[in-house]
């Protein structure tokens, strides 16, 4: 599978804002499936995440995913203040997806901040167990682990496996 050439990854300005908002929308909607959450009643989904990442805090990143001039996904990365960063919300539109658009954005984005990473999916999704796995292996060939945490503050949820993984240094 080859990435469409032109696909790009940047960093967000204020300016993406609203693009980024409606594509989040997507994004936690394709998530409910597997959490079983409900919009608000104003038919938006919690947005904190969304919020941290447009905060101008040094310890988030957000990037815009585009194929020619067709908006395709994001990413928001934390912790880049701390040893492990965390990326947080990965979204590709499923138009975009399995035509590689999804491991170039990430290699983009973790080439961007070198060493230790980690990413939080669910096991019932089954797209983003392999999704992930597969990102484990391109990005560190048998160097790559996998773990169950439970949910923060959640005892009812299925734990959410996380990946990790470290990115080299160019």
């Amino acid at each position: 599978m080859t990435t469409p050439p032109d696909v790009t990854v940047r960093p967000v300005t204020s300016a993406d804002r609203p693009t980024v908002e409606r594509l989040w929308l997507l994004f936690r909607h394709d998530l409910s499936e597997f959490r079983g959450q409900l919009p608000n009643p104003d038919g938006t989904f919690r947005g904190d995440r969304l919020e941290a990442a447009f905060s101008g805090s040094e310890d988030w990143a957000a990037y815009l995913f585009s194929r020619g001039e067709h908006p395709v996904g994001f990413a928001f990365v934390r912790a880049l203040t701390e040893p492990t960063r965390v990326l947080n919300s990965f979204f590709v539109v499923r138009g975009a997806r399995r035509h590689g658009v999804g491991l170039h954005a990430v290699r983009e984005v973790v080439s961007r901040h070198p060493g230790a990473w980690t990413v939080a999916f669910q096991d019932n999704n089954p797209r983003a167990v392999r999704f992930w796995r597969r990102v484990g292996e391109t990005i560190a060939p048998g160097a790559w682990e996998e773990e169950r945490r439970p949910v923060p503050n959640k005892p009812g949820l299925a734990p959410d496996v996380w990946v990790s993984f470290r990115c080299p240094s160019p």
